[in-house]
């Protein structure tokens, strides 16, 4: 297994690398000091720009010294814009974007694998008609639609108008932080003591775009599970399970669920790389700082060491998302054979 592992990543070494250097060599089309500066910057003001970010070096001198900071961790170059490491931003961009994705995706899978149990079992009959119809009604609705009508309804007509309920319209704040040291006293991040967890900070700005997050993919993994279950559900060995008077929910839950992990699996850890990606349309339109919002910000601002270091992060996330698919695959199928 190990083995396998490390063979794995040695292959996608050369992948990672040339994802890198085409990123950069992209960026670097156009002079990225002439898109920082503006095209009412004189060339003083350029030339010394370049040198101070260190653009006036060889490309391929300037790709080395990057591949090198990322093989060590090292993202201490400061941001063009904010002036910050890159590396405290995506640190602090990380977990709105996870207290986001993470309860959508796991939420999102199990409801809509029950509900592809449940119309595999009833294929054809109203009730599986009934909400098929409802999927794709789902999934013909835009995201952006689904945020607008949220906004409105569920936090300013509910919330502000009725005050029924404690969504906010935009904007966030730390669901989980740093208990506050007293005086001549430290806290640190390493010791779980000194966390705190606000639930009602997640409640108000979290809750909303989780739900619109639920409903916009539920269509699309109810169609798709649905399909899973359906075409299990005519094997043999279900065939034979009810021959032999096996109950439906020892059929759905023991015997066709377990030889579906395959497929689930692999819907899953496609989703994987987005948890830390993040939605760029729910945080611009909510105002989460997470990693999506981050990105378009750097994209939208010119600040280019910000995005070639967001992207190597993503490319390191979606490769070791590939690797790990492939372990679980032989640890749920002992027929799948690593090799």
């Amino acid at each position: 297994m190990w083995a396998y592992v490390i063979r794995r990543i040695v292959y996608f070494i050369p992948v990672y690398l040339g994802i890198i250097f085409l990123v950069m060599a992209m960026l670097r089309i156009n002079d990225p000091v002439y898109a920082y500066l503006g095209k009412n910057a004189s060339e003083m003001e350029i030339q010394q720009t370049r040198e101070r970010f260190g653009l006036d070096r060889p490309f391929i001198v300037q790709y080395a010294d990057f591949v090198w900071d990322v093989a060590r961790f090292d993202f201490s170059q400061r941001s063009w814009e904010q002036k910050r490491p890159v590396g405290q931003m995506i640190a602090s961009a990380i977990p709105p974007t996870l207290f986001i994705t993470v309860p959508s995706l796991i939420l999102t899978a199990t409801i809509s694998i029950a509900i592809g149990l449940i119309c595999s079992f009833n294929r054809g009959r109203w009730l599986d008609q009934s909400l098929m119809v409802l999927a794709v009604l789902g999934m013909s609705i835009s995201y952006l639609v689904y945020i607008i009508l949220g906004q409105y309804f569920g936090a300013y007509v509910l919330g502000q108008d009725m005050g029924l309920t404690p969504f906010e319209i935009e904007g966030y704040e730390p669901v989980v932080g740093l208990r506050q040291a007293a005086e001549g006293s430290s806290s640190h991040w390493w010791n779980l003591g000194d966390w705190v967890f606000t639930p009602m900070n997640w409640v108000k700005y979290c809750m909303l775009p989780v739900i619109i997050g639920v409903i916009v993919a539920m269509g699309y993994d109810t169609r798709f599970y649905r399909a899973v279950m359906v075409e299990e559900s005519g094997r043999d060995y279900i065939v034979t399970a009810r021959a032999k008077g096996a109950t439906a929910k020892k059929i759905m839950f023991v015997h066709m669920l377990k030889n579906a992990m395959i497929p689930i699996i692999t819907r899953v850890m496609i989703t994987l790389p987005f948890l830390i990606t993040g939605s760029i349309l729910v945080e611009q339109f909510f105002g989460i700082p997470g990693m999506g919002r981050t990105l378009i910000t750097a994209i939208t601002s010119k600040d280019f060491p910000v995005v070639q270091a967001t992207v190597a992060f993503f490319a390191g996330i979606v490769i070791l998302t590939v690797i790990l698919t492939d372990v679980l695959y032989a640890l749920v199928d002992p027929r799948v054979r690593l090799s």
